[in-house]
């Protein structure tokens, strides 16, 4: 049987056209391979595969009015809003009707739903969020947490070496990737007091394969296939390195490697730590990265990616 595969349509900048697009194309490519069920208002998203000339029979839907803005606070929205998107997306996802829940509307509140609903891992800290950043040979190196945790402990830091080595093996097919853990040079004693308490917990590590400290200009060049940083300064990193690609598109500068900066290449990034499948997407996502998002959430459901974070952390 296909596995099925949630999308709140309600959800980002350019809801609903957007995600409906995007969930067109993603079963163009799918097939048979999953089926796509569409959360949001029945009547927008009917009339927009009407238009399209695409069977209604192709997909689920589940009708709600009701959805948690970007705006809002995710605590307070998520229960105050039972029957939004959101909400019905996490309790299909808890009954098991739903393998993945993709959304790239408020952030906080799919956090909220995964840890209110399907919960953390036992045994793991703190959920994170990953990023893929192209390296130079072609492949992507991982890092983590891009935004979650902007504050962490060496502990803390340790679980998203063994998380994101896990993902990379997984989704990415890199076989023992190294780790690094990002700092302000390559010495044992460098860096600031989480960092080099991260860095001795790490070192003599049996969970990963763990290569040391890496510095900033180390981030593309494929030295590190896991990326360790804090929250905060994971942001940093990404928006930069989205900030880059948006200044050589405006400068009108064609380039195959930086092309890959892109972020409608990757779509998503799945939610690490959390007793199923959640994928965040970019709130600015277009059709094609609706559509890359679907076709990640399908991935990771496939590698049962949580089962195998919950069989480590046992």
């Amino acid at each position: 049987m296909a596995m099925t595969v949630g999308l709140d349509v309600s959800g980002g900048d350019f809801a609903p056209e957007a995600n409906v697009l995007g969930a067109i194309l993603a079963q163009k490519e799918l097939g048979d391979r999953a089926k796509i069920c569409l959360i949001g208002r029945e009547p927008d998203i009917i009339s927009i595969l009407d238009r399209e000339n695409i069977s209604r029979d192709l997909f689920d839907i589940v009708h709600t009015d009701e959805a948690i803005e970007m705006g809002e606070h995710p605590t307070k929205a998520f229960l105050k809003k039972p029957n939004s998107s959101v909400g019905i997306g996490f309790k299909m996802l808890v009954e098991g009707s739903l393998n993945a829940f993709a959304s790239t509307g408020n952030s906080g509140a799919m956090l909220v739903g995964a840890m209110y609903t399907i919960r953390t891992i036992p045994g793991v800290i703190r959920p994170c969020i990953t990023s893929a950043l192209p390296v130079l040979n072609g492949g992507v190196s991982i890092i983590l947490d891009v935004g979650i945790n902007a504050d962490c402990k060496p502990d803390v830091l340790y679980q998203f070496g063994v998380l994101g080595s896990i993902m990379a093996e997984q989704i990415y097919n890199i076989e023992n990737p190294k780790v690094g853990l990002l700092n302000i040079g390559e010495e044992d004693e460098k860096g600031n007091l989480l960092t080099q308490s991260a860095h001795q917990a790490m070192k003599d590590s049996k969970d990963f394969n763990f290569i040391g400290n890496i510095e900033g200009r180390d981030l593309f060049n494929g030295k590190a296939d896991v990326i360790v940083c804090d929250g905060f300064t994971g942001n940093i990193v990404l928006k930069q390195a989205e900030a880059l690609y948006t200044l050589m598109r405006k400068r009108n500068i064609e380039d195959d490697y930086f092309d890959r900066f892109n972020y409608e290449i990757y779509g998503g990034t799945p939610v690490l730590g959390v007793n199923g499948n959640v994928i965040i997407g970019h709130g600015i996502s277009n059709e094609n990265a609706i559509k890359n998002m679907i076709l990640l959430s399908v991935d990771t459901a496939e590698a049962k990616l949580a089962d195998r974070i919950r069989k480590v952390f046992k």
